[in-house]
């Protein structure tokens, strides 16, 4: 891990306190690497697999560490899929053609919506088909369709970055945040609201304000994760990276790179403070019966959390660490 990294915890305030864990972490890790197995999608020794050495249920019991451990597992088995599609992508030629990514989410979000998956269907499909089953129900329609759309944000996302790796486009430095957070599967800030059994009314998904927040945690979260993938990224070629490509625009050596990705963290983190001032004020125009606003209070509260939870995840995962 970039030790540089560790400064932001100095610097930006929703950083600076320590993630609390669940208590049934080690159970819950159990359960999901055992879940993670028996769908094929981790594969060989625990220590040697880069699946099974990102530690995902890690990041899951942090992120909702007084969640009800059922609804914390699922959450970790989203995020082990997440990262094994990811995988897919980076590690083969899936990733460089956006035909081929778009295909292979189209078959993921039929399988989705038939409840079922192909006989021939990969551990991908047969995966998501499961975990569709276990999280749509207890939502409601309107809560179905915007995972949906962020999905497809998703979809949009991953085959933009095949295109800039098969053609060699650079993506522009100011433009990159939107692609980076579309291609880091948005898809998963929904699960808060099963992982804590409420739903945000539509209302509040409306507010600007809430758009603000959602995205500034999301830029805090793949920005600091760029700080540490970037020996992996950059050594692969790869770059859907802020610090290649600050390198890239700035003529900037890593460490200078590095310390820039650092000060747009840093202020990215002021703009999402005023953005929840902002959005308090919002909430109070809605006049949002109790039991309604403290749901908005909870999903508020873990997505504030999630930089933190990420960062210390990121410190103890083996996801960007070599080998040797």
């Amino acid at each position: 891990m970039d030790a540089s990294l560790l400064s932001l915890a100095d610097r930006v305030a929703a950083l600076a306190t320590p993630s609390a864990v669940h208590p049934a972490a080690d159970q819950i890790g159990e359960r999901v690497e055992a879940w993670a197995r028996d769908q094929g999608l981790v594969l060989g020794d625990r220590d040697t697999s880069p699946l099974a050495r990102g530690r995902f249920d890690r990041l899951a019991v942090r992120l909702f560490p007084e969640s009800a451990p059922e609804r914390v597992e699922l959450v970790a088995r989203w995020l082990v899929w997440v990262f094994a599609f990811d995988d897919a992508l980076d590690d083969g030629p899936l990733g460089g053609s956006a035909t081929a990514v778009d295909g292979l989410y189209a078959d993921l979000l039929r399988a989705m919506r038939r409840g079922h998956a192909r006989p021939e269907g990969r551990p991908l499909e047969l995966a998501v088909v499961g975990l569709w089953h276990d999280t749509a129900p207890q939502m409601s329609l309107t809560w179905r369709r915007r995972f949906f759309e962020h999905m497809e944000d998703h979809r949009s996302g991953c085959a933009e970055e095949a295109v800039n790796r098969r053609t060699g486009r650079i993506p522009a430095l100011n433009r990159y945040p939107g692609l980076r957070r579309r291609a880091a599967a948005p898809f998963l800030f929904d699960l808060a609201e099963p992982a804590l059994g409420v739903e945000l009314p539509s209302d509040v998904v409306a507010v600007p304000a809430w758009h603000t927040v959602l995205n500034g945690t999301a830029d805090l979260i793949t920005w600091c994760n760029d700080v540490v993938s970037y020996p992996k990224e950059a050594g692969h070629g790869d770059i859907h990276n802020h610090v290649v490509l600050a390198r890239g625009m700035y003529g900037f050596d890593r460490h200078e790179a590095t310390g820039w990705v650092l000060d747009a963290i840093v202020h990215r983190a002021a703009e999402i403070e005023a953005a929840v001032r902002t959005l308090h004020a919002g909430l109070e125009r809605l006049r949002l019966e109790p039991q309604r606003r403290a749901g908005v209070t909870a999903v508020l509260d873990r997505l504030l959390a999630a930089p933190r939870a990420h960062f210390d995840w990121l410190m103890e995962s083996g996801r960007y660490t070599s080998l040797s």
